[in-house]
């Protein structure tokens, strides 16, 4: 089968390979902050992603000590209808909360 140069790539080893779509969709990223003092509690970050279909996943980046390097380990599932603190409005709002552009 014949691709087009602009989905082909070289990996690590030097092969050719295509580069195809898995899946589409939105994403959300929390950090955690202490509720006191509104300073970051911990460096992790939450990656929240949303597929077109409506299939979740949750993972946490956790920054190593190369400032480049992050590794990312799968969360376990939480419930349906999370919310998340708005700094900019300070206010709760649903995580998947759609926003209008302008």
């Amino acid at each position: 089968m014949g691709f087009s140069e602009n989905v082909l790539t070289k990996g690590k080893s030097g092969k050719l390979e295509v580069r195809t779509l898995h899946s589409r969709g939105s994403f959300v990223m929390c950090k955690y902050l202490n509720p006191e003092t509104l300073k970051l509690a911990d460096k992790k970050t939450k990656l929240t992603l949303k597929r077109e279909d409506g299939t979740i996943e949750d993972y946490f980046i956790i920054p190593l000590r190369d400032p480049k390097r992050s590794l990312l380990i799968r969360a376990e599932a939480e419930e349906k209808g999370r919310k998340v603190w708005n700094q900019q409005t300070q206010e709760e709002e649903d995580l998947w909360m759609l926003r209008s552009k302008g």
